[in-house]
């Protein structure tokens, strides 16, 4: 995450230093009318890095077989509709219902009879359905080009949610089908010649318990379990 953060700041500066220098040789704008229009729509894709915040039930990790717990992210696919209403010179409200593919996998360690190593892993996929509102508030436009910041919350919806399945002693760990996320994020606007173009980048963090609990290690190890996680995406609009 952190090094995508990095090179998404040294691409903004770059960019605002070209930006800095076509102000010196005006040139014609792309889209004159674009920003004056009241609603304007879009389509918008891209990858996520979705993970987990844990909080441990140290009792279990301490007394039992179970010695470590760890929470590791994986790569997924995002494809939205954009909805922009303009409520000011440099304020938006956009609504951008999103399909998101997700996975993330949990590793638990445990120490078998012969005090050997043993490693599970419980893969945990998501479909989810992303409901958001949003503020974007921009900067001046220099030329065909201008940044933003964006933020706002997040309703998702798992429809590949197992929390109310029969696992039939496999001993999946099961996620509430609800979510609720603060999202924060910034990105630039390009101004091409038929339509806007515009990269982004957002953090998102989980607000309400996911963790669905039952009798097994896997679960009772865990007191808590909430998501975040970053997403890269292209809009055009």
């Amino acid at each position: 995450m952190q090094k995508i953060t990095t090179y998404f700041l040294l691409l903004a500066l770059f960019l605002g230093t070209l930006s800095s220098k076509a102000q010196r040789n005006k040139r014609a704008q792309n889209l004159i009318q674009y920003d004056y229009k009241k609603l304007h729509f879009g389509f918008t894709l891209g990858i996520n890095d979705l993970n987990f915040n844990m909080q441990k039930n140290s009792n279990t990790i301490t007394n039992d077989t179970l010695k470590t717990l760890l929470s590791k992210s994986q790569k997924g696919f995002n494809l939205g509709i954009v909805s922009n209403l303009r409520i000011g010179k440099y304020t938006d409200l956009r609504f951008v219902p999103t399909l998101v593919f997700g996975e993330r996998h949990l590793y638990y360690g445990f120490i078998d009879e012969q005090q050997k190593d043993d490693e599970h892993i419980k893969r945990i996929e998501s479909t989810l359905i992303d409901f958001p509102i949003y503020i974007k508030y921009k900067s001046a436009r220099y030329n065909n080009f201008r940044t933003y910041v964006i933020g706002g919350l997040k309703y998702s919806m798992d429809i590949a949610s197992q929390d109310k399945i029969d696992d039939e002693g496999q001993e999946i760990v099961k996620l509430k089908k609800n979510d609720l996320m603060g999202e924060v994020g910034f990105g630039l606007d390009f101004y091409l010649e038929y339509f806007k173009f515009s990269p982004q980048i957002k953090l998102s963090y989980g607000l309400l318990n996911l963790l669905s609990k039952d009798e097994s290690v896997y679960t009772q190890s865990l007191n808590r379990l909430t998501t975040n996680g970053w997403m890269l995406s292209f809009t055009f609009e």
